[in-house]
């Protein structure tokens, strides 16, 4: 608690002034550190391939350091942030010894689970900002660490006196473990007699992928006399053996193993550089000699601490009269969407190429609904080259990932959603050096081509999807395989996927492919069964009824209740096991609204825009809906489709403060990647998009003012919030102004942020008329009915009619010219 009011005295010190605005003192890493946020708190660069922190022995460690009671069990220096499943990397951890009882390393403990009880810490002792994480044990020794590209630098501070009063005499291990003991035979590791530099590498398993990877590492130690140095075996150590090659065991737990070094004295810090690489050790030894030469803790700090506030600097808002509280939680959240996925350009062995490679995409599946859509305003270069980089996995891979993750092939868990993540940025105008024409070639091939292995890549039932216009449940599928579930969120996320494809077709001038990928994004309408109720499972109906439903080959409806996979549902399997349901990771009621691109064809089979915004209610107000988990995302903002933005704010305005805090606890799920970051920024900001397509949903920001300067063409779009509360009372826009003319529309598309327009919202305490007319509503596929009269909102494809061009040099934006 003392360290969070401390830094509530700092946030008051902030100003919203341009020149003195410092949005690093509103981040907290350590939000999502407890709770099952999962997220990394330590030290990185945006997009830093080096993750250092302590790591801890907490069941819910995929991103390391947890602050729930568990004990620190070493540091090391690779890590992802907020992924569920198996914890992730954590490989060759550090752990310091004040010194061995009687001078005898054997004395030291080097197994893992073994040393786990000399790493218990308070939380008061932690303290972790951008660039830099630091833990005092309750040994007594403190660890301060930070990072650059690659390589990490450790600093160990030490007391005097070791625990039997004799002068200290400091042991650091480096062991051959990760963070879910997934090594494999025949890990190596040596330590060189003079300086004592460790090196060596070792095999491991992806956390949720297929395959294996191997590591290498290089370790220098400075500050300090060395005494001696060895390698352990499980729980015996030498002084006179410095290699080891190590098996895994027989036992399905891998036999502890590692290297030592062992100083003089402790009368200075010992600074320890961990360098890391896919290619070699040589490699890492290079990382670690061109990254941090001269070991100058201070100095890399400040560097990684300024790479972080170019990355943060170009949204400001204005916290005057905001609870700090508020302001916390947005910058933690933007912070965290640049630390997935990783830069691991110049890391990858599995082939040969100029073009950039991004690993860590957990998974595409989480992070196309909203992270990868805020990084393509807050940072479109790095978004191009992500890009680049998937495209470049397509081609030497032959399929675009939907996950991935230490250069395995990751799980595949509902439709090709890199095909969103293309079609996003492309209708928003990136271009950096993308090959677009190959980027099409790719999704197409996503549509048209069943990969064998369908679990790691593509699409699976393309024959009967193609023959019948959905995937079947129990599916006849002999060209590839997959768990043989999920045929309801497959149909609805196939159908979007081909939805993004048609729009890169209009746009790349495929005439042809135009129509045929707009009319399948259409199959979703084969799932819906009109007559299909919906109760729980005491029998208390729901009192709807429409629901989407299974079907067989032989086009006969299966059953699945549409609450299965809901937040109400605690026995169903709901994930990528073989008795998973139709639906992955969410409800029939949740997916029902999955229908992104034609929003205005699904509410009127719910029976009009009335129907569909009680429904929604229902959705939330019964707590189906989880907002901990992304499908949840663009359900609280629908209701722009049937005319209501206020509701929109309203639902925002409930899930911000009730699941959002900025507390170690404060996530309601995994951050996963950032995707619920960027949820949380996007919301206080008051543009939502709806990912895939050109459009933002316009609700009242959490603050007076929003000002986002776009990296490229240095043009700074601004909303302003008139008669802005912070209490929140007034939440409801009453009128707009774009650009100084009188604006209706409940959307804007991207160009608001590339050309610098300026949106001014006047709010009320009362739901009034702004945005609810039919030509106010986002574009959809179909028309929307029920409304006063009907309109066509085909505008997709009348927006879609000029080709992109031009590209982003000088500072202007030669992309599409669409105008609001």
């Amino acid at each position: 608690m003392a360290r969070f009011l401390a830094l509530s005295g700092l946030l008051s010190l902030a100003l919203s002034d341009s020149t003195t605005f410092d949005p690093l003192i509103y981040v907290d890493p350590l939000i999502g550190a407890s709770n099952g946020g999962n997220v990394f708190p330590g030290a990185s660069l945006p997009y830093g391939m080096a993750k250092a922190v302590a790591d801890t022995n907490s069941g819910s460690n995929q991103g390391g350091f947890t602050l729930d009671g568990a004990n620190v069990t070493g540091f090391s220096v690779m890590h992802d942030s907020g992924t569920g499943g198996s914890p992730s990397l954590g490989n060759f951890p550090l752990f310091p010894y004040t010194s061995c009882p009687g001078g005898d390393v054997n004395q030291c403990v080097f197994p893992k689970k073994s040393r786990a009880q000399f790493g218990a810490f308070g939380n008061d002792s932690v303290s972790a900002k951008p660039g830099a994480f630091g833990i005092s044990l309750n040994s007594g020794i403190r660890a301060d660490m930070t990072t650059t590209q690659h390589t990490a630098l450790f600093k160990f501070t030490f007391p005097a006196n070791g625990a039997d009063g004799q002068l200290a005499q400091p042991l650091i291990l480096q062991d051959l473990s990760d963070l879910a003991d997934s090594r494999q035979d025949n890990a190596t590791i040596s330590v060189d007699g003079e300086s004592g530099r460790i090196t060596g590498n070792a095999r491991f398993l992806p956390s949720f992928g297929s395959g294996n990877f191997v590591l290498y590492f290089c370790t220098d130690f400075a500050g300090a006399d060395v005494l001696d140095n060895g390698i352990f075996a499980n729980s015996r150590a030498s002084t006179a053996v410095k290699d080891l090659k190590i098996s895994r065991s027989i036992n399905g737990y891998p036999l502890p193993g590692g290297a030592f070094v062992r100083f003089k004295s402790a009368d200075d810090p010992i600074l320890v550089r961990v360098a890391t690489s896919f290619i070699s050790v040589a490699q890492a030894c290079s990382h670690a000699e061109v990254e941090i030469p001269d070991f100058d803790y201070d100095a890399v700090v400040a560097a990684a601490t300024d790479a972080w506030r170019k990355k943060l600097s170009p949204i400001i808002v204005a916290t005057e009269g905001v609870n700090q509280s508020l302001v916390t939680n947005f910058y933690s959240g933007i912070y965290r969407t640049m630390i997935n996925p990783q830069n691991y350009t110049g890391e990858n062995p599995l082939w040969s190429s100029s073009e950039p490679y991004f690993d860590s995409f957990y998974c595409l599946w989480d992070s196309f609904r909203s992270q990868i859509p805020f990084l393509t305003i807050l940072d479109p270069s790095a978004v191009a080259q992500m890009i680049r980089s998937l495209i470049d996995t397509y081609v030497h891979q032959g399929w675009l990932p939907d996950c991935h993750m230490s250069l395995c092939k990751g799980y595949t868990q509902g439709g090709s959603n890199a095909d969103n993540v293309l079609a996003d940025a492309f209708v928003k105008g990136i271009k950096e050096g993308i090959d677009w024409d190959t980027g099409y070639e790719a999704v197409v091939k996503d549509a048209e081509v069943e990969p064998y292995d369908w679990s790691n890549e593509g699409r699976g039932g393309l024959d009967s999807w193609k023959a019948l216009g959905y995937v079947p449940v129990q599916d006849f599928d002999y060209k590839g395989f997959g768990t043989m579930t999920r045929s309801i969120s497959r149909t609805l996320e196939y159908s979007y996927n081909d939805f993004c494809i048609s729009q890169m077709a209009e746009r790349l001038g495929h005439t042809a492919d135009v129509e045929k990928y707009t009319t399948s994004s259409g199959n979703w309408q084969n799932l819906y069964k009109a007559d299909e109720p919906s109760a729980f499972w005491n029998g208390t109906d729901t009192g709807f009824v429409g629901f989407f439903e299974p079907r067989f080959l032989n086009k006969t409806w299966a059953y699945q209740n549409p609450l299965n996979c809901s937040n109400l549902d605690n026995f169903s399997v709901c994930s990528l096991q073989n008795t998973g349901r139709e639906t992955f990771e969410s409800s029939i009621w949740e997916y029902g609204f999955f229908v992104p691109h034609d929003q205005a064809t699904l509410m009127t089979l719910y029976g009009g825009p009335s129907a569909f915004v009680r429904r929604l209610d229902y959705l939330h107000d019964q707590n189906i809906t989880y907002i901990g988990n992304e499908p949840a995302f663009l359900t609280v903002f629908q209701y722009h489709y049937a005319g209501r933005p206020a509701l929109s704010a309203k639902r925002a305005h409930f899930y911000i403060p009730a699941f959002f805090a900025p507390t170690p606890d404060g996530l309601p799920g995994n951050d996963d990647s950032g995707a619920m970051g960027s949820f949380l920024a996007f919301a206080m900001m008051g543009l939502f998009p709806n990912p895939g397509q050109d459009v933002y949903l316009v609700t009242p920001p959490f603050f007076e003012s929003v000002n986002v300067t776009h990296p490229l063409t240095g043009k700074t779009a601004s909303i302003r919030n008139v008669n802005f509360d912070p209490s929140y009372q007034n939440i409801y826009i009453q009128s707009a102004t774009l650009d100084g003319a009188d604006y209706r529309k409940n959307w804007v598309d991207h160009s608001f942020f590339t050309e610098g327009k300026e949106l001014v919202l006047t709010l009320g305490r009362n739901e009034s008329s702004w945005g609810t007319r039919v030509q106010d509503l986002p574009p959809s596929l179909g028309k929307y009915a029920g409304f006063n009269g009907t309109y066509s909102a085909r505008a997709m494809r009348a927006r879609a009619a000029t080709k992109y061009s031009g590209d982003f040099s000088g500072g202007t934006l030669g992309s599409y010219k669409i105008g609001l």
